[in-house]
């Protein structure tokens, strides 16, 4: 199986007594070595990479939310209206950074591909750090009109 070639079999089968379908892909991992992904699904689906891949951004916004740039859980908040109103603004915040990270990705400076085909950092990340920088350095070497970059517009 050749790197990035995925493989899906049409019959089901029993995993820990759960009826499932398979399909596995050939990726590298951080380390750059070949490395054989399987992935598990109720439904039988010719895309499943691609639906995982879908999935996977889902996750990387949650690891995001979580520990890797809002931190949320480090709140203890236990007053759900506190919560409901943090949770909004993040959540408004992580779009805004994602949309920067895309933006800054296609038009002024690429992410870079490490060896084992994944980004250096995340689209999220990018943008966070663009928006960190942006806000934080007294010097913009982005070259960006600070207040039309908050507007959006």
């Amino acid at each position: 199986m050749k790197i990035g070639s995925c493989k899906f079999l049409h019959r089901i089968y029993y995993v820990n007594n759960q009826l499932c379908y398979l399909s596995a892909s050939k990726i590298r991992n951080k380390q750059g070595k070949p490395e054989l992904q399987i992935i598990v699904s109720f439904n039988k689906e010719h895309n499943a990479q691609e639906i995982y891949k879908e999935r996977w951004q889902i996750e990387t916004a949650f690891r995001a939310l979580k520990s890797s740039g809002f931190n949320i859980e480090d709140t203890h908040l236990t007053d759900i209206e506190r919560i409901d109103k943090l949770f909004a603004l993040v959540i408004v915040a992580f779009t805004r950074a994602y949309v920067v990270g895309i933006y800054v990705h296609l038009n002024l400076k690429m992410i870079k591909i490490k060896k084992h085909g994944r980004r250096e950092k995340s689209l999220f990340k990018l943008g966070l750090t663009v928006i960190a920088n942006v806000l934080l350095n007294p010097k913009n070497n982005w070259k960006i009109d600070v207040f039309k970059f908050l507007s959006c517009t």
